[in-house]
């Protein structure tokens, strides 16, 4: 005959039952902040600083940082006012978590959450970053002193959202984010840049078709790119329509971009821009105005160089796909 279970054998019974539940619990929860935090996306981090020395700082996935830079950069490249920058990526960032889903409520699509069947383009459109960028600067270009109303109404305006006030709550990221991405901060933005080895996106031609991707087929002839290969002392102007592909030789290559005396702005800009693009590009080192950022941790500063500044942005690039 079996016997019952002794009180103390059932009080054990219960308490493992318990205790499995709250790790499942713990673990749940662990995950979901993470893919708050993240956007839904794991990987190497990034950190933006103010540029006031006032300790405000916010993280984000590399991801999330990379649509950022696109962001600003479409907006640069449309001629648009950092006031711009910051509505659309404060409107990104409650609509996405700067993370380009593909569902949303009924149909919207996409960083903005922009719907087909309200005209906002195709779901394959709709799913660029950068026509999704290009699309909501369009149209709030049409906003009358856009620049001049309270960022939640700019962008209520654009959206329709049925939480417009929503908004608001990411005046501050953006902020901080668009003050970096447009060059006006200067050494603010800081990422991990570990090697996102599903893609094969390296080397020099993968730089230049990501600046034409995001700027416009203008910037490389704004800039004058020029490109060496492994020490080699010979220089070739970029084509103004890159190609998509790189070789896959080893070693570094890196992609200088001068900037025009003055323009400290648009070099921070570019700077800031290739830091977001690190890991998809395989950025090793970016240097600018006598400053420079190494992948490895989001944590560390822009640190001085020893060598004299020379007046461009230099992106060094390993161009072996999937480095450890």
């Amino acid at each position: 005959m079996l016997q019952s279970p002794t009180p103390k054998k059932r009080r054990r019974g219960r308490l493992f039952r318990f205790s499995s539940a709250l790790v499942v619990l713990l673990a749940v929860a662990g995950y979901l902040v993470v893919q708050y935090v993240t956007g839904g996306r794991g990987g190497p981090g990034c950190k933006v600083v103010s540029g006031k020395d006032d300790g405000q700082a916010y993280e984000f996935s590399q991801e999330q940082t990379m649509n950022a830079a696109t962001i600003a950069a479409v907006g640069t490249g449309r001629g648009m006012p950092e006031r711009a920058v910051t509505i659309a990526l404060a409107t990104a960032l409650q609509e996405s978590q700067l993370v380009n889903i593909e569902h949303g409520d009924l149909d919207s699509l996409g960083l903005f959450q922009q719907r087909p069947s309200q005209g906002w383009g195709t779901k394959k459109e709709i799913l660029d970053p950068t026509y999704a960028a290009g699309v909501f600067y369009e149209h709030l270009a049409k906003v009358n002193d856009y620049q001049q109303l309270p960022l939640t109404v700019a962008a209520q305006r654009v959206q329709r959202s049925g939480y417009p006030e929503a908004y608001a709550k990411h005046e501050p990221e953006a902020t901080l984010l668009s003050a970096a991405l447009t060059g006006q901060a200067a050494a603010t933005l800081t990422c991990q840049g570990l090697p996102d080895t599903t893609r094969a996106n390296t080397g020099p031609d993968a730089v230049r078709a990501a600046l034409v991707r995001d700027f416009g087929r203008t910037v490389l002839k704004e800039t004058g790119a020029e490109v060496t290969g492994d020490g080699s002392a010979t220089k070739a102007k970029a084509k103004s329509t890159p190609s998509p592909s790189a070789s896959a030789t080893g070693g570094s290559s890196t992609v200088t971009l001068p900037v025009r005396a003055g323009s400290t702005r648009t070099g921070w800009q570019l700077a800031h821009w290739a830091v977001a693009n690190s890991s998809v590009l395989h950025i090793e080192r970016v240097s600018y105005a006598g400053r420079e950022w190494s992948a490895g941790s989001a944590d560390d500063p822009w640190h001085a160089t020893a060598t004299k500044a020379s007046g461009g942005v230099r992106i060094v690039t390993e161009q072996q796909a999937g480095r450890k």
